[in-house]
């Protein structure tokens, strides 16, 4: 099975489901109404080039990852507090690794949180979506999608956006529906099947320990 086919099964099995996870169940006050189930299929014309990838460290680094993750994973955030941190400090800071990050829509939050994290633009980026991560169990704890919308919003009040630019972003259409389509041309292009994956210099990993994954990049680095 191709992964946009996938994913594309993801949505349908949430939909038929009914859980809160389910991707088309109306709209919470001030969303963009982007329905990602029916837009599936639609995507091979929409134009992604606005769409700016999420990166650290220098380009010039020896040795790329690519992670692909979702705001909504637990595991994703587990990765994030107790591996990632480390990482930054040992080898993306100090000039060894060029880090991408690409983010995964399992649902309509996970879409949300992305467009908050991108609402700052890519300087304030990753500190945004540290809070996302940071802050998942709260933000997604009332298993509603309007109360998850607005604990989204305050989030990113709290992070030093003003309201009117938060309610642009979350409601800004075109921009959701280019985001969309860019996720499921990464996925696809690169197999991605579970969150958090990591694509290492064009070599396709699952989730792992700090020691695991430290292993791998002393090894690429020859260290």
């Amino acid at each position: 099975m191709n992964t946009k086919v996938l994913y594309s099964a993801i949505f349908v099995a949430a939909l038929a489901a009914g859980s809160y996870f389910a991707i088309n169940r109306g709209n919470a006050p001030g969303g963009t109404g982007f329905d990602l189930a029916a837009q599936a299929q639609t995507t091979e014309d929409v134009d992604t080039s606005g769409i700016v990838e999420m990166t650290l460290g220098e380009e010039s680094a020896p040795v790329e990852v690519i992670e692909y993750a979702s705001f909504t994973c637990p595991h994703c955030a587990s990765f994030h507090q107790n591996v990632f941190k480390k990482l930054k400090a040992d080898y993306i800071d100090t000039g060894k690794v060029h880090f991408i990050y690409r983010e995964i829509y399992f649902d309509k939050p996970g879409l949300w949180a992305g467009m908050v994290a991108r609402c700052a633009g890519p300087m304030r980026y990753f500190g945004i979506a540290d809070a996302l991560y940071t802050e998942q169990a709260e933000w997604l704890a009332t298993r509603d999608l309007a109360g998850i919308h607005g604990d989204l919003r305050k989030l990113a009040l709290k992070s030093g956006l003003d309201g009117e630019q938060v309610d642009a972003c979350l409601g800004d259409a075109e921009k959701a529906q280019a985001m969309y389509a860019l996720f499921l041309k990464n996925a696809e292009a690169d197999g991605i099947e579970s969150t958090p994956s990591f694509i290492i210099d064009g070599e396709k990993y699952t989730n792992m320990s700090y020691e695991d994954f430290s292993a791998i990049l002393d090894e690429k680095l020859g260290e």
